[in-house]
């Protein structure tokens, strides 16, 4: 289960088989799942759901490349925050592409550079 979730970009640091159950004479152990923040819950829950791609990951607007970060599925489109920084904006399911993780490295390095040159 891990390597699955791990896979789909969500990961849950207390994953275990819990030892009281494992050690009983019950068939199947439970798994504990653990606990996690609020933005890895629903990164799971946009997992399960089949959304792609999933809340929490980067993607890019393929109408103007940028780049930002998944929020959530509305309708159709898929809001996007701009990694950059600056105001989210909505964007067709269809325009939607994965974002690498230089392309993530871009944009982040572009809102860098341009804070550092404020005065």
């Amino acid at each position: 289960m891990r390597q699955a979730l791990v896979g789909a970009g969500v990961v849950l640091p207390s994953l275990r088989v819990d030892p009281v159950t494992g050690a009983s004479d019950e068939p199947f152990a439970l798994v504990d799942l653990g606990r996690c923040n609020v933005r890895v819950a629903e990164r799971l829950a946009s997992v399960v759901r089949g959304e792609r791609p999933a809340v929490g990951t980067h993607a890019v607007d393929a109408r103007d490349g940028r780049v930002g970060e998944v929020m959530g599925h509305v309708g159709g489109d898929v809001r996007l925050r701009p990694v950059a920084g600056g105001r989210a904006w909505d964007c067709p399911r269809a325009s939607v592409a994965v974002a690498q993780p230089e392309e993530v490295l871009r944009a982040r390095l572009s809102r860098t550079n341009r804070e550092s040159a404020r005065p």
